[in-house]
C-alpha cells in the first residue's frame, strides 16, 4: 500500500468521503472518482486518474456530516450538520432536491442500494436511507431519471434521557442488510444495548442482538452473514 495521490483544500476540513460506484463498463483508472464533503458546506469531486478536482458544488450552508453516491453514480447525496439532505448531479453541478425531514439534527449516515423497480409497491430502482443523530431513520425509493423520490418508511427509536456527565451520546447508525433484502440494521443510544433488524416489508423489528456496550461504529459484510460492531476502540464480530 502506498500513497497514490493527495488533494489539499486550504482552510477547510474534509468531513466525509465516498467512492463513485463501479460502472457497468470495465473498471479502469478513468472511472475512478471520489467525492468529499467539507466543513464550509461544499462538495468536491476528484478524479484519481487526472489527479485534479473536476467539480465543486455548494449545496449546504453548514458543514457536511455524510455523503454517498447513488448506486449508478449519477447523483450525489449529502447530509449536513443542520439535518438537511441535498441531492446533486455531478454531471450538471446542480442541486436538484433538498429534503428537510431531518432538519435540526445532524445526518450521521447516507446509504443507497438497488431494488426491483416496483418492489414495495413504489416506482424506482433504488432505495436509500438517511439517519440522523436524534435516532430517526428515513427510507426512500427513488427514480432519479424521472425526478421521483418517495418516502417509504420513517423510523424513530426511543431512548431514555442521556446520562449526566456524558459528553456525547453514541451515534445513530443504520445500514441495509446485504444478506436480507428489504431489511435494515440499526444501532444507537437507546433503552437497551442492542442491534436491531427492521423489516421494511413487515414494518417491524424482526430480530435483536444484545451488545455489551453501545455501538460507536457498524459495518456489515457483503459476502457473508457477519457484522462488525465497534465499541470505542474494540470490535465484535457477530
Amino acid at each position: 500500500m502506498e500513497l497514490v495521490v493527495q488533494f489539499q483544500v486550504l482552510n477547510q476540513s474534509c468531513q466525509c468521503l465516498a467512492w463513485k460506484p463501479r460502472p457497468i463498463v470495465a473498471w479502469g483508472a478513468e472511472s475512478q472518482h471520489v467525492v468529499a464533503g467539507y466543513s464550509d458546506g461544499t462538495i468536491r469531486v476528484f478524479s484519481i486518474s487526472r489527479t485534479e478536482m473536476e467539480l465543486k458544488m455548494h449545496p449546504h450552508a453548514v458543514a457536511l456530516t455524510a455523503i454517498a453516491y447513488s448506486t449508478d453514480g449519477e447523483m450525489i447525496l449529502s447530509g449536513g450538520k443542520d439535518g438537511l439532505v441535498a441531492v446533486s448531479s455531478p454531471r450538471t453541478g446542480m442541486t436538484i432536491r433538498v429534503l428537510a425531514d431531518h432538519k435540526g439534527s445532524p445526518i450521521t449516515v447516507l446509504q443507497c442500494t438497488r431494488k426491483q423497480y416496483r418492489d414495495f409497491e413504489v416506482e424506482g430502482g433504488e432505495l436509500w436511507l438517511a439517519t440522523s443523530s436524534d435516532r430517526r431513520v428515513s427510507v426512500w425509493a427513488s427514480d432519479w431519471l424521472k425526478d421521483k423520490c418517495e418516502l417509504l418508511d420513517w423510523l424513530s427509536f426511543p431512548a431514555p434521557a442521556g446520562p449526566e456527565g456524558l459528553g456525547s451520546l453514541p451515534p445513530s447508525l443504520a445500514a441495509f442488510c446485504p444478506w436480507e433484502p428489504g431489511t435494515l440494521v440499526y444501532v444507537g443510544f437507546g433503552v437497551q444495548k442492542e442491534v436491531l433488524f427492521y423489516s421494511l416489508r413487515k414494518k417491524q423489528v424482526v430480530e435483536k442482538i444484545s451488545l455489551p456496550y453501545f455501538a460507536t461504529s457498524l459495518s456489515l459484510s457483503p459476502a457473508a452473514r457477519f457484522m462488525a460492531v465497534g465499541f470505542g476502540g474494540e470490535y465484535q464480530r457477530v
